[in-house]
């Protein structure tokens, strides 16, 4: 898992990409943006309000290749050439959170959800809620990128984001520190309004089309269900993670 002890800067910032987000991002002031980088091809007009508007907020500008911004997005078609680093200054990594001996009570595991709208709107729900912790892997989840913070309208920037690699590191990590294992899934007998909850619980919410992976369904202590009268089979992970975080609310008595 390397050496969890050195911070890295995806634990610590959220990046923006394209000229709009970045524009946006820096006229926030509610926004702290730890810099911008700008590609070297991009030039005249559109470089110019780019500079302006991050002098303006006082972030450094830094110049790199076309190639090298193109991989720090991760979206080689729509970066335009620039992105800026965010600072999300509930973001962290699971290693830290579960170390500082305030680690969460309860929390959420996002495993291969690759929506961003669903993404977003996860986490706009989990912090309107007041969770302490929503897992998003780097592998297998949808990037947290300008999709993702436009279906959180902006929360992704506050929200209480704990990072590891893989959903299953996570789940062993939170496994090993304690942890109960839930995982929502449509025909288990347990409802999630009737389970009883140790002090520590983590959620695990499974991806649009296959549901929790096999790799950490293995791990679940127990499968629970949204109680569901009506003829639907299931809803959608964003719904269900919202039916979820407000029970969790109704239980601490909020």
């Amino acid at each position: 898992m390397g050496d969890e002890s050195v911070i890295s800067p995806k634990d610590r910032f959220l990046t923006v990409y394209g000229r709009k987000p970045v524009l946006e991002a820096l006229d926030d002031a509610a926004l702290e943006v730890d810099k911008v980088i700008l590609a070297d091809t991009v030039r005249g007009p559109n470089a110019a309000e780019i500079q302006r508007a991050a002098k303006a907020a006082g972030v450094p500008v830094r110049r790199a290749s076309a190639h090298r911004v193109k991989v720090l997005a991760g979206n080689g078609k729509q970066d335009q050439g620039v992105l800026a680093d965010v600072v999300a200054p509930r973001m962290r990594s699971l290693h830290a959170a579960l170390s500082d001996g305030r680690s969460p009570s309860r929390v959420l595991l996002l495993d291969g959800i690759t929506t961003p709208a669903n993404v977003g709107m996860i986490l706009r729900t989990a912090t309107a809620a007041g969770l302490e912790g929503v897992v998003v892997p780097r592998r297998g989840v949808a990037a947290l990128d300008p999709m993702v913070v436009k279906a959180s309208a902006g929360v992704a920037f506050r929200a209480p984001v704990l990072r590891c690699g893989s959903a299953r590191e996570a789940a062993e990590m939170l496994t090993e520190a304690g942890y109960g294992l839930y995982a929502l899934g449509a025909s288990a007998r347990a409802s999630v309004f009737d389970v009883e909850l140790p002090q520590r619980a983590a959620f695990v919410l499974g991806g649009e089309t296959n549901g929790v992976s096999a790799e950490v369904g293995e791990l679940v202590t127990e499968w629970v269900s949204i109680p569901m009268p009506g003829e639907v089979e299931s809803l959608n992970v964003s719904a269900a993670a919202a039916v979820l975080s407000f029970e969790l609310v109704r239980r601490a008595g909020g």
